[in-house]
């Protein structure tokens, strides 16, 4: 049966490596007090040692993250107007053609072998997907087929 992973905090990383920085105890000693591998506490310290740095110089670091949000933004902003505007354009297009195609033209425009799934295609073309399954029924026309049918009831 395995054990399942452990996840330590931020708070508690930091209390260990400060702990293997004081030197009371040697790294495998902490390690085996806190029931840690040696292995664990040395990344984190060598993590904690390349990122110290970042505590005295903050705003290099908030600079970089706030350049980076603002890009993003400005992304997701123009990214936004392109999706409204191209909902402008398929709701305007759907409605010219409800009103100039009718239901029979627009069932022919539903292709199986499309990447569009035939539901979607259907909604799109404000059709009901059972009309693309139904086949018309020839009513009976012909007397000889009245007096046919008639017999067999």
């Amino acid at each position: 049966m395995s054990t399942k992973r452990k996840t330590y905090s931020a708070e508690f990383k930091a209390k260990v490596v400060l702990e293997v920085l004081e030197a009371a105890l040697t790294l495998a000693q902490i390690a085996s007090k806190y029931e840690l591998l040696p292995a664990n506490v040395k990344n984190w310290k060598k993590m904690f040692l390349e990122n110290m740095s970042l505590t005295f110089d903050k705003s290099k670091v908030v600079k970089e993250y706030k350049d980076k949000i603002e890009v993003l933004q400005n992304s997701n902003d123009s990214l936004a107007k392109k999706v409204g505007n191209l909902t402008v354009e398929k709701d305007f297009l759907m409605e010219k053609l409800q009103s100039l195609v009718s239901s029979k033209t627009r069932k022919k425009f539903v292709d199986t072998k499309h990447e569009l799934s035939l539901n979607q295609q259907c909604k799109l073309l404000h059709i009901a997907k059972s009309t693309l399954y139904y086949t018309h029924v020839k009513r009976f026309s012909s007397e000889w087929e009245i007096k046919l049918l008639n017999e067999f009831k």
